[in-house]
């Protein structure tokens, strides 16, 4: 069952964030058992050819959903015909702009997609199969992750082809000046004003956590979307630990 058709239904869905550019890095972390991948072309240092070589290394292993840097038409349509299972759109702040996101996501008549041939159309060998189902086939993440995305977050859950919410804890609590409190008060009601307005209308939840104890409040909430660690915190963690055992 394609990524975005668990989400829909409403599946627990586990991932880790990737942000450095290494495929094999990719392909270990898939091996693992994941559900999905989190590649962060936003604040990663990931090109266009390195996604996809981590798309090539996971090889249908976890889903591979690329957070976009920018949400523009030509970026979006890139990493789609890279082959990527979604996108996660950051900072969407209106129903407006998730309506954009959206077009760009889906091929005419429901959208705007541009129509090319690349890796995800199996460079052609595959085009009429994947333009076929792609519109349903491709997931569309955003991110509520600054305050006036809280404030208008009853229009955006309503926004037709947005498959899931991701809360972008730390963007949040710096956007209402309480920068890294995660667990602030405020910053905790902005956050359930987003769960209230996603399971009204039946949208999937999800949230990032350094740490698998992080996530656990919101898996308890019913968030599905859970991604947890980095792989960056995965190599320092374990050196510091192998560090710490051999000091005299």
């Amino acid at each position: 069952m394609k990524f975005s058709q668990r989400l829909r239904q409403g599946d627990y869905l586990v991932g880790t964030m990737l942000t450095l550019p290494a495929p094999e890095i990719a392909e270990m972390v898939a091996k693992c058992g994941f559900d999905w991948l989190f590649m962060d072309g936003e604040h990663g240092a990931l090109s266009t050819l390195d996604w996809q070589r981590m798309l090539q290394a996971v090889a249908g292993r976890s889903a591979s959903i690329i957070r976009v840097a920018e949400n523009s038409e030509a970026t979006i349509k890139k990493v789609l015909d890279l082959g990527a299972d979604g996108i996660i759109a950051p900072q969407v702040n209106s129903a407006d702009e998730a309506r954009r996101i959206v077009s760009y996501c889906k091929y005419p008549p429901q959208g705007v997609r541009g129509v090319g041939l690349a890796r995800a159309q199996g460079y052609g060998l595959d085009f009429a199969s994947y333009v076929e189902s792609a519109n349903d086939d491709v997931a569309v993440i955003i991110q509520a992750e600054h305050i006036d995305a809280i404030g208008n977050i009853g229009e955006i859950a309503t926004v037709e082809g947005i498959d899931a919410v991701f809360i972008g804890p730390y963007d949040l609590s710096a956007s209402m000046g309480k920068m890294g409190q995660i667990d602030d008060a405020e910053v905790v009601a902005a956050i359930d004003s987003v769960t209230r307005a996603c399971q009204l209308n039946n949208v999937a939840l999800g949230y990032f956590g350094v740490d698998a104890q992080s996530v656990l409040p919101y898996i308890e909430k019913g968030y599905k979307l859970i991604c947890a660690g980095v792989d960056a915190g995965f190599v320092t963690a374990g050196a510091q630990q192998i560090r710490a055992q051999l000091t005299p």
